[in-house]
């Protein structure tokens, strides 16, 4: 701890040693702990030989690090239970947010490299794509749980699967298979029931309302401006005969617009909500509530939300905001904490690292929160000394 600068003395303080309770060796938990601390104490890209440069850095030393991720046999899904229930002891969270990662990677060998479509950077990677469900709340996100997207192309590579290797029971599932069970997994490590925001533009919102619906779990769900709904004639008769993009709707609708609450960045914002219901379904499934908000001054802007249909407008205002927040912590605290930088080929060290350093992430959240969590606002930065 002496080698420490006293701010980082203050957040390895507070790793949560607890959350290690299920591995079943002495050695494995104090392994755990100390991997995390070296998550946040190397400078640079955490790969697991400057991890270990911080606990020692000899060649038994790196070879055990080695071990301890990438070929030792403790469970990571206990791990992230025991996390998930931490996180939300301490932020109160009002969402679980679920968001796609895409990591670009050169080569077939790491695990799950395929070519991927990036939202965020409006083209297709070749890389690692995750999808991680962070509870958030107005203060602070943290991610609790991950999951791994295996294309079919790996599925089938019998060479590859054993290379890394990937269990027998990994399949390739959609997009909509990979949100939901990453959501529903992490719904299940909680004591209360919370909504689901999914940050994913570009998913189908029927499959994924067939699967949240019967599990009682309320989904408001990005879309983008170019999908098609229909008004629903319920609520607006004369608007619902034929479906129009999310984006024309909006435009379209201009008796609806609301002034809002101005956005993070301070600009003045209208918002706009209208039933809506899914194109080609008919009946109480295909009913969804259409909730935009936008700066005042550009409609391209808006930023488009499908939800249940018995939600209010302002509460799925509320919830999407939380989207900000992960955004927010991502970039200033999972990003220096080493979330994307495993360089390993095996899926199984994959999982393990991404689980370890979202214990640093909570570490870091502990730290810069201390007594205040409540007490602070939202989108306050969270990095200790970021100012």
């Amino acid at each position: 701890m002496d080698m420490y600068s006293p701010s980082l003395q203050r957040t390895v303080a507070e790793i949560p040693l607890d959350l290690f309770d299920s591995l079943p060796r002495n050695d494995q938990r104090s392994k755990a702990g100390e991997y995390v601390a070296g998550l946040l104490a190397a400078r640079g890209r955490k790969t697991l030989r400057n991890v270990a440069e911080q606990l020692g850095g000899q060649g038994a030393r790196k070879q055990s690090v080695h071990h301890f991720i990438s070929e030792s046999s403790w469970e990571w899904e206990p791990v992230r239970r025991a996390l998930a229930l931490r996180t939300d002891e301490l932020l109160g969270p009002r969402a679980l947010v679920v968001r796609p990662s895409v990591v670009p990677k050169a080569g077939g060998y790491s695990v799950g490299v395929a070519e991927y479509f990036a939202p965020q950077l409006g083209r297709t990677v070749t890389g690692q794509q995750s999808y991680g469900a962070w509870l958030a709340a107005p203060a602070a996100a943290v991610p609790v749980n991950w999951q791994l997207v295996l294309s079919a192309e790996w599925i089938e590579d019998l060479s590859r699967r054993r290379r890394a290797p990937v269990p027998e029971t990994g399949r390739a599932l959609s997009p909509e298979e990979n949100a939901g069970d990453v959501a529903l997994r992490a719904a299940r490590a909680l004591t209360t029931a919370l909504p689901v925001v999914l940050d994913a533009p570009g998913l189908d919102p029927l499959p994924l309302g067939r699967r949240f619906g019967p599990a009682g779990v309320p989904l408001v769900q990005r879309v983008e401006g170019c999908f098609r709904l229909r008004v629903d004639p319920l609520a607006l008769p004369g608007h619902g005969e034929l479906p129009l993009t999310a984006g024309r709707l909006v435009g379209a609708l201009r008796q609806l617009w609301r002034p809002r609450a101005p956005l993070a960045s301070g600009a003045r914002s209208l918002s706009m909500a209208v039933p809506v219901m899914l194109p080609g379904v008919h009946g109480p499934g295909g009913r969804r509530l259409l909730v935009a908000q936008w700066p005042a001054s550009d409609l391209s802007a808006a930023r488009l939300w499908l939800a249940d249909a018995a939600m209010r407008p302002a509460e799925v205002l509320r919830l999407a905001r939380l989207a900000e927040v992960v955004d927010r912590d991502d970039r200033l605290v999972a990003a220096p904490v080493g979330l994307r930088d495993f360089a390993g080929r095996s899926f199984q060290g994959w999982h393990r690292h991404i689980t370890l350093a979202s214990v640093a992430h909570l570490a870091h959240v502990r730290a810069a929160l201390g007594t205040g969590a409540p007490r602070r606002t939202a989108l306050a930065p969270l990095l200790l000394g970021a100012g």
